[in-house]
């Protein structure tokens, strides 16, 4: 049991460990063409045609995001602002995200229903769980692990959506001339290391859901 709760703590950690270290490295290698994240973005957007999908700045680090309610683009000061390698690649992978957004791309669009259900699952589940192990209800562990997959297939279907992201970003910045060919082995650094937290937090909540379902299988077996 210690090792497993130590697996699942370390995982995260050397995610963000591998996140940060990339980030700030390349976040020092100016880019060749020179341009600041907001400009790559709104290059890469216009490009496509999301002349209607705006680029704003927003506060925090490492806070960049594409949110699909208004259409648009944020990134964080250090990458709206800068010029850098990690700019560009972080710009480009959440333009990645609106070009899925704009063709409709199907994981995007069943991670976008699943949103209510699994931020009720999460909301739900450990209240649920908790109650059910300590009062030794098996149906409403049961029930509680149910909600809880709910927010584990939103972890897992999101995987997906964001290695597309990433390869689309890859394609814009390559083709529109953003990156030279001797950059994209650092631009590609930047979004597999960004990739890696939703790889490590899919695989912790795939892991404690497996966990909790043996746990229900043990007091089954119990009950009988």
């Amino acid at each position: 049991m210690l090792v497993y709760f130590a697996i699942i703590i370390l995982i995260p950690i050397w995610a963000q460990t591998k996140v940060k270290g990339a980030y700030n490295k390349y976040s020092k290698v100016a880019s060749s063409s020179y341009l600041k994240g907001a400009e790559v973005a709104r290059k890469i957007l216009d490009d496509n045609g999301l002349y209607n999908v705006g680029v704003e700045e927003v506060g925090g680090h490492l806070s960049d995001h594409y949110d699909p309610r208004t259409k648009t683009v944020r990134l964080s000061s250090g990458n709206y602002r800068g010029s850098s390698v990690a700019a560009a690649a972080i710009a480009a992978h959440e333009c990645g995200h609106a070009i899925q957004d704009q063709q409709d791309y199907a994981f995007l669009r069943f991670r976008h229903a699943l949103v209510p259900v699994a931020n009720l699952g999460s909301n739900l589940s450990w209240i649920l769980i908790m109650i059910g192990i300590f009062a030794q209800l098996s149906g409403l562990l049961l029930l509680g692990i149910i909600c809880m997959a709910a927010a584990v297939l939103f972890q897992v279907v999101t995987l997906p959506v964001e290695f597309n992201a990433s390869n689309r970003a890859m394609d814009q910045v390559v083709s529109l001339g953003i990156i030279r060919n001797d950059e994209e082995r650092e631009t590609k650094k930047v979004l597999n290391a960004a990739a890696l937290t939703y790889v490590a937090a899919a695989a912790v909540a795939v892991l404690e859901l497996v966990r909790l379902l043996l746990i229900f299988t043990g007091m089954q077996n119990n009950e009988d």
